[in-house]
């Protein structure tokens, strides 16, 4: 081989590294446009995602508020109702009142409707009182009975003569009424000492045995 043919192949091999060292550059260059582009896509998307981050906080929170505020609502709409029923079952026992415990033997000489007592900052309301010389008888009433019901009836007797020292020389005894029966509450209630009295058409009636003895306070 010549020395002709020896730079001509040199000059060939010389232009050819050129030319994969000028591609290189130009990939190289491509890499750092399109990692800059990545970087700003990324910067985008992570703008985009904080600010959807905030509106769906923001909207959780005004549909959490929206719930709580519905929530509210049918809460004092139930409560409302539920209350209305309660006065509808007060109103069918206190008439009732002086039969149903005249056939356990106890003569009412008066009934009494929602009384209420405050002492030492705490208060205490009695749905129905029916009274004579002996006894003092406390009837919660309600649309629908629970057990919870009963144990608050149990504590309101327990704490009676504290808040009415008017009657403290009388048996107090208790008895709850109601419309529906949840829990087994009426057995419940029975085992505690309380009559239990419920509608029967358009009447009342007590659903204690003849068998039962009431709870003294």
């Amino acid at each position: 081989m010549t020395n002709t043919e020896l730079e001509k192949g040199f000059q060939e091999i010389w232009n050819l590294f050129k030319e994969t060292d000028q591609r290189f550059k130009e990939t190289d260059q491509r890499l750092k446009e399109t990692d800059q582009r990545l970087k700003e896509t990324d910067r985008i998307l992570e703008e985009r995602f904080k600010e959807t981050d905030r509106i769906l906080e923001e909207r959780f929170k005004e549909t959490d508020q929206k719930f709580k505020q519905t929530s509210d609502e049918v809460n004092k709409a139930v409560n409302a109702l539920t209350g209305k029923w309660g006065r509808f079952v007060e109103g069918l026992i206190a008439p009732s009142a002086v039969r149903l415990f005249k056939e356990r033997g106890i003569e009412i000489d008066s009934v009494s409707q929602r009384l209420k007592k405050q002492k030492n900052g705490l208060g205490m309301e009695i749905d129905i009182l029916a009274v004579n010389g002996e006894y003092a008888v406390l009837i919660e009433a309600k649309s629908t009975l629970k057990i919870e019901d009963v144990n608050d009836h149990l504590e309101r007797l327990k704490a009676f003569k504290g808040f009415f020292p008017e009657y403290q020389d009388r048996k107090v005894i208790g008895a709850v009424g109601a419309l529906v029966i949840e829990e087994q509450a009426d057995k419940y209630a029975y085992k505690k000492g309380l009559f239990v009295i419920v509608e029967r058409g358009e009447s009342v009636v007590i659903l204690n045995d003849e068998k039962f003895k009431p709870q003294i306070w």
